[in-house]
């Protein structure tokens, strides 16, 4: 089993979009700031928590329903070429579109080789044929 296939990458994935929909949600100084930078309207800026803790849940469903994950990973990816699309609009050249870059490819790489179905995770992170 790869990282690109392994519940364990979308269960970590999941938390850094949870963390990612608090951080939003509160608008810390420093995603305020990034927004700003690209320009996100300000109307839309309460539908990013709603859509990250979306994607939370949408990649924890690996371990019950691995093509909705699956689906999940596109819909991140379709979000990250957004992302970068404003960086880029903005002529923002920053550590946000680096990020932002990264997460595409990653969540590139997800869709097209899809989570390891069926089984739970044992304790050695192996999934387990139930």
């Amino acid at each position: 089993m790869s990282a690109l296939t392994s519940q364990r990458t979308y269960a970590a994935l999941a938390a850094i979009q949870a963390g990612d929909a608090v951080a939003c949600a509160l608008q810390i100084a420093p995603i305020k700031k990034a927004l700003d930078d690209v320009g996100l309207a300000e109307e839309l800026r309460p539908v990013l928590p709603i859509v990250k803790g979306a994607s939370a849940i949408g990649l924890l469903a690996v371990y019950r329903f691995p093509a909705l994950a699956r689906l999940t990973t596109l819909m991140c990816t379709v979000y990250f070429v957004l992302a970068v699309a404003f960086h880029v609009r903005a002529r923002d050249w920053s550590a946000g579109l680096v990020a932002a870059l990264g997460f595409l490819g990653l969540y590139g790489a997800l869709t097209v080789k899809g989570p390891t179905s069926g089984g739970v995770v044992g304790d050695s992170g192996d999934v387990v044929r139930v």
